[in-house]
């Protein structure tokens, strides 16, 4: 697994969002969803006891009935005595049983990228400082542009990289599914507030105010939140990227990539797998926010076209965030070639040294205020 898969391979969000993952949250809602329904008098003697679960056989089995709840559920059934075994799922249906495990696992990754972020933006705000004053030059369309300096630079990824913790914080806790074949819970009658409220509270998931088996927006949202960690993070990849060239060999990510074919190259491997995992997130974000117009109570087709993807982005987001943060520590400035660029940027303006520092003199004003944000945020 992960032969192609390069930026993902052996990071948190891999293992986070692995079958046995989601097979063990699938089973997770329905201890928690037995135990709710036994306290609130709903089933008697419910309970589940340890049931060694088979990932590859549950995805065998999943063919036939379109997703693996089922065989999940007879899995679970077959471990308990008949009134027991009647227990499992009652009352849920399951698109809440999937739902819900994959908001179990996205809320488990989430927590590791808001981590990630943390640090990355605590290394950011220590580059902002350190190179507050440090001339260089500022490149639009590729090309030399006018004088900046690095502070302001690092300062402007890591204002990028805060939306995205922004958004991160926002989107959770991300929210429970427990609304039975048709959204009503039916079988909890008017306790079903309060059942879906506790399994939510056991899940710690936050408990929606009506089914969202056809209301994709939670899913729209995480999705979204995925892609925004792409590009706080594949922005600052780009950068490094176009400063690592050797013909502008302003910045080293620690890489060290090795060429199959010329023993002389180094490449900025790592960057460009964040690069790429950036590249790879708005398809992604697209292919999920097709699903979002979903029909009737139980949507065909469309539901089941979100897993794969938005599996995916977990763990792209989850490795680009993981992987930037190791860059940030891990990257170095050639003071020598920010000033030799910088000299070239001059000379073909016609003007002098002078002119350098006219241009750049306020931009620690800028500085400033993304580090009164990053305090905020962090404090």
């Amino acid at each position: 697994m992960g032969l192609l898969s390069p930026v993902w391979v052996g990071t948190v969000a891999e293992s986070l969002t692995s079958d046995h993952e989601v097979a063990g949250a699938m089973a997770a809602f329905e201890a928690a969803l037995s135990r709710v329904l036994s306290e609130h008098g709903l089933v008697a003697g419910a309970g589940l006891g340890a049931v060694d679960l088979d990932p590859r056989g549950l995805a065998r089995g999943s063919v036939a009935p379109g997703n693996p709840t089922i065989p999940l559920v007879a899995a679970l059934r077959a471990a308990l005595p008949g009134d027991r075994a009647a227990a499992v799922h009652h009352g849920a249906t399951s698109q809440d049983v999937v739902d819900s495990a994959l908001m179990i696992v996205s809320s488990a990754v989430l927590g590791q990228v808001e981590v990630h972020l943390s640090g990355l933006a605590a290394r950011l705000a220590t580059l902002a400082d350190e190179h507050r004053a440090r001339a260089c030059v500022a490149r639009t369309l590729t090309q030399q542009a006018m004088p900046s300096t690095l502070g302001f630079r690092a300062a402007t990824w890591l204002s990028g990289v805060l939306d995205a913790l922004d958004a991160v914080r926002w989107c959770l806790p991300l929210p429970v599914s427990l609304g039975g074949p048709v959204g009503t819970a039916a079988a909890y009658g008017s306790a079903g507030p309060a059942v879906v409220a506790s399994v939510a509270e056991a899940l710690q998931l936050a408990a929606p105010v009506v089914s969202w088996h056809t209301d994709r927006s939670p899913v729209l949202r995480l999705a979204g939140t995925l892609t925004s960690v792409g590009n706080a993070c594949g922005r600052i990849c780009a950068d490094l990227l176009l400063m690592a060239q050797t013909e502008v060999g302003e910045a080293d990510d620690g890489s060290g990539g090795a060429s199959s074919a010329m023993a002389h190259k180094s490449n900025p491997t790592r960057s460009v797998l964040v690069a790429a995992a950036a590249h790879q997130l708005p398809p992604l974000l697209a292919s999920v926010a097709g699903s979002g117009a979903a029909a009737s109570e139980r949507p065909p087709g469309a539901w089941h076209a979100e897993w794969q993807p938005l599996r995916t982005m977990l763990r792209l987001a989850g490795a680009a965030a993981e992987r930037t943060a190791v860059i940030a520590t891990d990257v170095t400035f050639a003071e020598e070639a920010l000033a030799r660029n910088l000299a070239t940027l001059v000379a073909a303006a016609g003007e002098d040294g002078r002119w350098a520092q006219e241009q750049t003199a306020h931009v620690g004003v800028w500085v400033d205020r993304v580090l009164a944000r990053h305090a905020e945020v962090r404090g």
